[in-house]
């Protein structure tokens, strides 16, 4: 199982490529899900109303197999895929590289196409910092007051990150901790008394 995954750490705006009189501006977000992808997507197309392409491609999932490429009305395959191309060069997941165009005047051919997009995702993810990032899942642990020095112990040990405590006679909270924990922390929640827990993910 993999428990962590190659993303880019900060939004990349604004890199520009010209040729032959069209200007490729680059842009690439990290995003996690459906709503941060068309989010980010129409912020970029009401900052460029009157391009003539917006051409994008995205990875989402632990092994990217979320994916999407879109020519936007260029010739097939002509710009949505070498973006896309890019995305599996660098070996990045949860990312949306877009790539707008303002046409300059002169065609540039399906072959300059291709290149022109290639090297805007390139330039674009090039400015980027790839950082991994590993995989998180949350837990819900139910105990009894006079055990939660025990339970606060064992957290740490396993670095998870309180969220929520309720301290009452008998005690809830929830914690998020790395997944490649997971089996660990069961084991040893497992062997104590009067102690419920259960994975929220």
């Amino acid at each position: 199982m993999t428990f962590e995954y190659k993303t880019i750490e900060k939004p990349i705006e604004n890199t520009l490529l010209k040729e032959k009189g069209s200007k490729f501006i680059g842009f690439a977000y990290p995003v996690n899900n459906e709503s941060e992808l068309k989010n980010a997507l129409e912020k970029v197309r009401e900052e460029h109303p009157k391009a003539t392409h917006h051409c994008y491609a995205f990875r989402m999932g632990l092994n990217g197999e979320n994916y999407r490429a879109n020519d936007d009305g260029e010739p097939s395959g002509s710009a949505g895929l070498p973006i896309y191309n890019q995305l599996l060069a660098h070996e990045i997941t949860n990312v949306l590289v877009i790539s707008v165009r303002y046409y300059g005047g002169t065609k540039l051919g399906v072959s300059g196409l291709v290149k022109a997009y290639k090297e805007s995702a390139k330039i674009t993810l090039e400015e980027a910092n790839i950082i991994t990032r590993e995989l998180e899942t949350k837990i819900e642990i139910q105990f009894n007051f006079n055990q939660q020095n025990t339970i606060f112990t064992l957290l740490s040990k396993f670095d998870a990150k309180v969220l929520h405590f309720d301290a009452n006679e008998n005690c809830i909270l929830t914690a998020s901790l790395k997944l490649v924990q997971k089996e660990n922390i069961s084991e040893k929640l497992s062997e104590m008394q009067y102690v419920s827990f259960e994975f929220k993910d």
